[in-house]
């Protein structure tokens, strides 16, 4: 890197950023394409199941339980290849992913969170995912479940809770650490399947799954999605 380069990056942080690439998540099913960014904030989630895609370990998995207005998950090795009827969900690795839990992840309408058991600890199944499609809440359904939580809804949770939907009372409860750029007809296509008494979809929904590498500055270009601001050193707030 030639010394004008290098003093065009201390001067101008944006460049870096610019150049800094990510890695997006793209499930592949029957219905077409959802496309995820993976929150940096989130990073044992995200090198987990970066991990685990590269590996192809979801490839011929199964969205094995569908709730409509509510959630699609995955993820469950036991499913690949699972006779029809077969009740699944309990299948994992011998590991659980710490939580991550950030007051600004919440349950919006399209985000990737993790699913868990009732460990004290709320730790993540080391494979098991969810995609939330939810429904939309009003006011009065967001303070009785405030209430009933103790999760107070900022008013900027709550604007996209009233319009676009989601699933507030899994707040802060179990990890979120993506969000769907496209493919939200996908999601509810899943969604909409007929189901058995296990909320196993009737008609198997397999999953391939890949990782894609773009700059930020073109993924935020074709998906509008808008990264966190690069937070500023602390020597830098020590010079103001």
């Amino acid at each position: 890197m030639n010394k004008f380069f290098l003093s065009a990056l201390l001067l101008f942080p944006s460049l870096l950023f610019a150049q800094k690439k990510d890695e997006l998540v793209v499930i592949s099913t029957q219905y077409g394409e959802m496309s995820f960014v993976l929150y940096d904030q989130t990073p044992k989630h995200k090198a987990n199941f970066l991990k685990l895609v590269k590996e192809k370990f979801y490839d011929d998995l199964l969205f094995h339980r569908v709730i409509k207005d509510f959630m699609i998950q995955g993820g469950d090795p036991k499913s690949k290849n699972a006779p029809a009827g077969q009740m699944l969900g309990m299948g994992g690795l011998d590991y659980k992913v710490d939580a991550e839990f950030l007051p600004n992840l919440f349950h919006k309408k399209g985000v990737l969170a993790a699913a868990r058991d009732n460990n004290p600890q709320k730790a993540s199944s080391s494979c098991q995912f969810y995609i939330v499609q939810g429904r939309v809440f009003s006011d009065d359904e967001l303070n009785a479940l405030s209430q009933r939580t103790g999760v107070n809804y900022p008013e900027e949770h709550r604007s996209i809770y009233k319009t676009k939907g989601g699933t507030p009372h899994l707040d802060q409860n179990y990890t979120v650490y993506g969000e769907m750029l496209s493919g939200m007809d996908v999601l509810d296509k899943i969604a909409a399947e007929a189901t058995d008494g296990n909320n196993r979809p009737l008609q198997d929904m397999k999953m391939k799954v890949k990782v894609i590498t773009m700059k930020r500055k073109d993924i935020t270009k074709k998906y509008g999605y808008q990264y966190p601001a690069i937070e500023k050193t602390k020597k830098n707030k020590k010079s103001k």
